[in-house]
């Protein structure tokens, strides 16, 4: 009777483990004119930049942005202007999570922002190789904030980044060609 009763806790427990890890990770798709990215968001380590992204997500701010600077062996960014360049209204910007121990790795997805380190919004970028120079304290005694990694599509990444640029409405780096950020939705 014991050993029913222990291996039903057992059970039992296993499964909130496994319910509470899978709570922490959440996977969305970016569908964009180049193809499909898949991310792991991780809302453990970077629970406001994650909280943050999926409102955006949520409330579609993404659909139809571009990616508007495209930089190759560096990173491309996207998630705050129309196709002609218009920059979109955000919310507020969130506190800067780059101290979480995530490191800007190759496939990785931080928040961009400006000089000013707890500035950023909806806008993003994939980091197309490692870039430690943006890990925390970085050069500001900041860093960029890792909240996520891609887990398929690093092929399309790397289409974008190899994407010929131009200088466009006063940015550098902006793609000839429009790549559009279609939608982005959430898996899990």
């Amino acid at each position: 009777l014991m050993k029913p009763i222990a291996l039903s806790l057992l059970a039992g427990l296993l499964f909130l483990v496994c319910s509470a890890a899978q709570a922490e990770t959440v996977a969305v798709v970016l569908q964009t004119s180049k193809g499909d990215i898949t991310l792991e968001l991780d809302a453990e380590k970077a629970p406001q930049s994650v909280e943050n992204f999926l409102a955006y997500v949520d409330a579609g701010f993404y659909d139809g942005t571009i990616f508007h600077r495209v930089i190759p062996d560096f990173m491309i960014q996207g998630g705050g202007l129309d196709p002609d360049m218009t920059k979109k209204a955000t919310r507020d910007p969130v506190q800067n999570e780059a101290k979480n121990g995530l490191k800007n790795l190759r496939g990785t997805i931080a928040m961009a922002r400006t000089q000013a380190p707890h500035s950023a919004t909806a806008q993003f970028f994939i980091n197309h190789k490692d870039n430690a120079n943006l890990d925390y304290p970085s050069f500001d005694g900041w860093g960029y904030a890792v909240f996520g990694r891609v887990t398929e599509g690093m092929d399309v990444v790397d289409a974008i980044a190899a994407a010929p640029t131009t200088t466009r409405a006063g940015r550098r780096d902006v793609p000839q060609e429009t790549i559009l950020i279609e939608s982005v939705t959430r898996l899990r």
